[in-house]
């Protein structure tokens, strides 16, 4: 089982690890900062340095078995041994742009409250997410929206509950398509805002920034009918 760096300073771009296992299908680590694939969010891209100075280029992270973390190579990569002790370290801005795309995807579903998510995904500087939705939302009263919860800067923070919390909760999952991660007995909320109601609050195993104004400028890239009840909504950040 590897050790989720990420998952308790999403900020942390590099760390000493050590290799568990070198398979066909990537390399296993006692631990990482590199996030796995999950939940609409790519997996991260990266370098596993070594002592003598050389790099194995890191293509994609994946989930692997019994908690494994899988940081996949690129072919031709430097050849690297079980207990060796290397630098695992991420793409950074990559990552970054990946936390505040996936922070904006919340409050995009707060500014469309009740409706279910029935499919997204995030990448590189764009993200989407799709609602079940008799109409499509305006434009225009979204992309002031995103601004407005922006500027106000509010906290983005994480709490646990168990799993029959959550399920004595259901109003919390908004996702259709992607379950959130279960079988350790607990679940990971992201909460965006310090009042009561918060702005945002359901399960989410992903990376995220601090606060809101970290988004930076997004806008609305369009809005589609996927469908009779299906609305896409995509996102661009504006650099």
């Amino acid at each position: 089982m590897t050790d989720l760096l990420f998952r308790s300073d999403a900020y942390l771009a590099e760390a000493t690890a050590r290799v568990v296992a070198v398979t066909p299908a990537g390399v296993v680590l006692d631990r990482t900062v590199f996030y796995a694939a999950g939940g609409g969010q790519p997996g991260d891209t990266g370098v596993l340095r070594r002592a003598d100075g050389s790099a194995a280029v890191v293509l994609d992270t994946l989930k692997g078995e019994n908690g494994a973390v899988l940081h996949r190579l690129v072919d031709g990569s430097t050849s690297l041994q079980p207990g060796e002790v290397v630098v695992a370290a991420i793409d950074w801005p990559r990552r970054y742009r990946l936390m505040r795309m996936h922070t904006a995807l919340h409050l995009l579903c707060a500014l469309i409250p009740g409706a279910s998510v029935t499919g997204g995904a995030i990448g590189d500087g764009k993200g989407r997410l799709d609602f079940d939705l008799p109409a499509a939302p305006n434009r225009e009263a979204l992309n002031e929206g995103l601004a407005q919860l922006i500027a106000e800067n509010h906290p983005v923070s994480e709490s646990w509950i168990t799993e029959e919390a959550l399920d004595a909760n259901p109003h919390l999952v908004r996702t259709l398509s992607v379950k959130p991660p279960r079988g350790s007995g607990r679940v990971r909320l992201i909460r965006i805002g310090a009042g009561d109601p918060p702005i945002d609050l359901q399960p989410c195993g992903g990376t995220h920034v601090r606060s809101t104004a970290e988004i930076g400028r997004i806008a609305i890239a369009k809005v589609e009918n996927k469908g009779r009840q299906n609305r896409r909504i995509a996102l661009v950040l504006e650099e």
